[in-house]
């Protein structure tokens, strides 16, 4: 028998019942800006966009591009041992690259949002055997029904940044409530298996990061020859994942540097 929950996360949980058709009302806004993919909104409350498989089912959530294709060879090998697998992430961008990447046996659909109606709704239909999150995804609510219904959750690629780590840290009851409910925790780094354990997780292992696992994603090979033969024996910068603002200033340090021969 577990111990009551914290009250900050029957807060959480009544909070977001409440507040659902707030929720739903959040999606339609982000669809209108063209966040959420039109056709598939259904999968953010829980909806299925296809039928569950038969046999055993594995579930592997990544937030986006990112952490998704580091779930790749994880994908694979939990194939080659003869799972299903269904593979969410919440954003349009990484759906769209996912479903190119997907070997046969596996499938995408949207994450639903944190709410406890649409998760629950969610495993109704799928009942994964085991659930796999990559990286920093807690999300209470999905965590508490995956625990309440017996079903084995790890962390895999797990990260907790120094920053993180405050925050949760102003709730160390909440973050011990968690964490205790993850059958495993494989943390990127001995810092962030430190920083997992100091917040409560009681089986944690250092398994390295999985992004340098995955395979390289698909690309034009005469573009590729192309570029390369543009590149050779040349000093290259590279700007990756960027957000809105940052290619600007890229591009004005690039200028500086070569205005003063560096």
């Amino acid at each position: 028998m577990r111990p009551r929950l914290p009250l900050p996360l029957r807060l959480y949980r009544g909070g977001l019942v409440a507040l659902e058709p707030v929720a739903a009302a959040i999606l339609l806004w982000r669809m209108r800006r063209g966040k959420e993919d039109r056709e598939r909104l259904g999968e953010r409350r829980g909806i299925p966009g296809r039928q569950r498989p038969h046999g055993g089912l594995a579930w592997l959530h990544g937030a986006s591009i990112g952490e998704t294709l580091a779930l790749m060879p994880v994908v694979e090998h939990l194939i080659r041992r003869g799972l299903h697998v269904l593979v969410t992430s919440g954003t349009r961008t990484s759906a769209e690259l996912v479903a190119r990447r997907l070997p046969p046996g596996a499938a995408h659909q949207f994450v639903p949002v944190d709410a406890p109606r649409y998760i629950r709704r969610f495993l109704d239909h799928w009942t994964p055997d085991i659930a796999l999150v990559a990286e920093s995804e807690i999300w209470p609510n999905t965590i508490l029904e995956l625990d309440r219904r017996g079903i084995p959750l790890i962390l895999v690629n797990g990260r907790m940044s120094e920053r993180s780590f405050r925050r949760w840290s102003r709730l160390p009851n909440v973050a011990r409530a968690l964490l205790d409910r993850f059958a495993l925790c494989l943390a990127q780094s001995q810092a962030d298996a430190e920083r997992l354990f100091r917040l409560g997780a009681p089986r944690i292992g250092v398994a390295g990061n999985l992004k340098f696992d995955a395979s390289p994603p698909p690309a034009d090979a005469r573009a590729l020859a192309q570029l390369s033969g543009l590149l050779s024996g040349r000093p290259v910068w590279v700007a990756a994942s960027t957000h809105a603002g940052e290619e600007a200033q890229f591009a004005l340090e690039l200028s500086n540097r070569r205005r003063h021969g560096r």
